[in-house]
């Protein structure tokens, strides 16, 4: 088992970037031929999952998503790419950005399909939670999605916040 601190070692975004590809199926379908938004929001969430295990080399577990829209139809037949990073960790939890594409790969054409933030909590096999290293933006554009990460997790804590004041 290597050493809590050896656990903690920053790491850069680019070891937790994941990708995932389905192709999509009729049972993935509604009756319209389109894919249905639950099995993507899914599929968001394994990929998502993916890039945080794969930061923190822990069990996690999904705590939030925010905002989620569809951007076009993926019909059956194409190919949907999911490709994930922590966007920032916290302490025990970490962003995690999501962008989905789908391919005709008849057509040779893709498109993005959506893109999602979620907040992972990493966790041990007791269910408590546990430190996560902290990530190592490097190119301008993980810098840009790093300091964004920031601005949202204060707009979710605001949020909380005020849910909480409400049922007061």
């Amino acid at each position: 088992m290597p050493d809590n601190q050896a656990m903690l070692t920053p790491r850069p975004v680019r070891e937790s970037i994941s990708e995932m590809a389905e192709i999509v199926l009729p049972n993935d379908a509604n009756t319209l031929n389109a894919l249905l938004g639950g099995r993507l929001m899914h599929w968001i969430d394994l990929a998502g999952a993916l890039a945080a295990h794969r930061h923190s080399r822990q069990s996690v577990v999904t705590a939030a998503i925010d905002h989620l829209d569809f951007l076009v139809p993926v019909r059956v037949g194409e190919l949907v790419i999911l490709r994930s990073s922590v966007n920032r960790v916290f302490h025990t939890s970490m962003e995690v950005g999501v962008k989905v594409w789908v391919e005709n790969y008849r057509a040779e054409k893709s498109k993005h399909v959506s893109s999602a933030y979620l907040t992972f909590v990493a966790i041990d096999a007791a269910g408590s939670r546990v430190p996560v290293p902290q990530v190592i933006p490097e190119t301008v554009e993980e810098k840009r999605r790093y300091e964004d990460a920031g601005r949202r997790r204060a707009i979710r804590q605001a949020e909380a916040e005020r849910r909480k004041a409400a049922k007061s």
